[in-house]
């Protein structure tokens, strides 16, 4: 009797390990959410380069950019194998269905390497269903990013309810009264390097160089059309990518629009860049 109690014991506790073991596999925080991308990131750790392969789109190839080069799937895969990677504790931004099927992801990566150092990365992928299988069309890497990204884009830089017209007449007048410029900021609240942006307008080092503006966030909508007549009104092209800033006299006449989407990439910039374009158009007395 005491030997079929004990052999019951051992199978109870064979079975709670085996249920924490489970549980721990499942844990929210060792998974994405989406599927695919625990796959890749499986892959990466596993440094498995024949699974990895197998996530990117090779009909069409991926494109793949970093800093504004664009690279082949396999340096791409080059470059997460080579890091050896030991850990990676990654952190989704942004999740969200693209329009026509696939979908968009953005994710911080805290990355322990073969060699004992730490990395943060930001990657911007774009997955697309290929038969029964996901893969990445697209990806824009981020290594190391000069500027603090955001943990989440929940903050509700361009409410939907605002009327933009009113804000830039009312920014005007602020303006006027403050010896300030007006400076337009297009975007939206699904674009991470708008929140990027923002991030950097509030930092301490910009201080001085933003007490010169008075900002108005102008949002262009879920299709980047919304406002329009406001971006032609002050010569802010819209189709080379957002964020896109313009900076006007208190009377509204343009002192400078940028044409060619120079902030696009706001998550690759340095402060310095930034900075640079702040200073040179904030009005010389205040």
């Amino acid at each position: 009797m005491a030997s079929k109690k004990s052999l019951i014991l051992r199978l109870l506790v064979a079975a709670i390990v085996l249920a924490t073991e489970f549980a721990h596999a499942q844990s929210p925080s060792d998974s994405t959410n989406f599927l695919p991308l625990d796959q890749w990131k499986n892959a990466v750790l596993a440094g498995d380069g024949t699974a990895l392969k197998a996530l990117y789109s090779s009909d069409p190839a991926a494109q793949i950019d970093v800093h504004g080069t664009t690279i082949s799937a396999d340096g791409d895969i080059n470059f997460w194998l080579g890091l050896k990677v030991r850990s990676m504790k990654l952190e989704i931004v942004r999740l969200k269905q693209k329009p026509g099927g696939g979908e968009s992801v953005i994710f911080k990566a805290e990355v322990q390497t073969g060699n004992g150092t730490t990395m943060n990365i930001t990657d911007a992928q774009g997955w697309r269903l290929q038969g029964d299988q996901w893969r990445i069309v697209s990806a824009e890497r981020t290594d190391a990013p000069h500027l603090a990204q955001p943990s989440d884009m929940k903050k509700n830089l361009y409410p939907a309810d605002v009327d933009a017209h009113a804000e830039i007449e009312e920014a005007k007048e602020k303006a006027a009264a403050e010896h300030k410029r007006v400076l337009l900021v297009f975007g939206a609240n699904w674009c991470y390097d708008c929140h990027v942006l923002d991030l950097a307008f509030h930092r301490p080092d910009f201080a001085s160089a933003m007490e010169g503006y008075v900002v108005v966030h102008v949002d262009v909508g879920d299709d980047g059309k919304k406002n329009a007549d406001i971006a032609q009104e002050y010569q802010t092209p819209l189709n080379k990518g957002i964020p896109v800033l313009a900076v006007l006299e208190s009377d509204g006449k343009v002192v400078v629009s940028q044409k060619n989407g120079e902030f696009e990439d706001a998550r690759s910039m340095t402060p310095e860049a930034l900075l640079e374009f702040l200073n040179k158009w904030t009005p010389v007395a205040r």
